[in-house]
């Protein structure tokens, strides 16, 4: 498989999409080195871009850390939000 050059917003919504799939909303989290792994074999200069873009979204709001930061879950208050971010992609 080839890594493709994503810009950081592509690799927004592929995060938020993989997490809603997942249904991890709340209090169902996903540890974030699985996350990173699984982005990072898609993406080119792999996890670092990927853990920086996670702090962004963390930032934002949009996800919420649990276990000292060690895994993530969607934001269920901005769930239309996501959903509408994940359309596009």
């Amino acid at each position: 498989m080839t890594k493709k050059e994503l810009s950081a917003s592509d690799i927004e919504r592929l995060i938020l999409y993989k997490l809603a799939r997942r249904g991890a909303w709340g209090e169902a989290y996903v540890p974030l080195d699985t996350i990173t792994r699984q982005i990072s074999r898609k993406v080119k200069n792999d996890g670092k871009r990927v853990r920086s873009v996670v702090n962004s979204l963390i930032k934002r709001g949009y996800l919420l850390p649990h276990k000292g930061g060690k895994t993530v879950s969607l934001n269920p208050s901005k769930k239309r939000e996501i959903l509408e971010e994940i359309e596009m992609f």
